[in-house]
């Protein structure tokens, strides 16, 4: 499995509510750049199955740059699940996805059956 799909992995796993900072995808993703995280998300071809509204900078802020329709869209989305942000910034103390050891070792186990 190539590091777009690991990738795509990581965030279409990302529930409801919470929310995941490109530098943890990179990590689970094994990917080198969290940088590359968001280049990968900016060209994901379905938003609705790979939420990348649920990925935000290791401040908490959102994307100005969202690839969806812009900032005010992204916001929006996090709104709808009941994800709330003071600006642009979401609190990660509060709405950060932290995955069991068991989601882990099964992302690992579909990276190593491709």
């Amino acid at each position: 499995m190539n590091s777009r799909d690991r990738t795509y992995l990581i965030v279409s796993t990302i529930p409801k509510g919470m929310v995941l900072t490109y530098k943890m995808v990179a990590h689970y993703a094994h990917v080198t750049n969290p940088r590359l995280v968001g280049n990968y998300l900016h060209q994901n071809l379905d938003p609705i199955s790979i939420p990348c509204h649920r990925v935000v900078n290791s401040q908490g802020r959102c994307a100005k740059t969202y690839a969806f329709g812009g900032l005010d869209v992204q916001l929006e989305k996090l709104k709808n699940e009941a994800i709330k942000a003071n600006k642009s910034k979401i609190d990660l103390e509060k709405y950060l996805w932290w995955p069991h050891k068991k989601q882990i070792e099964q992302w690992e186990k579909r990276f190593n059956d491709y």
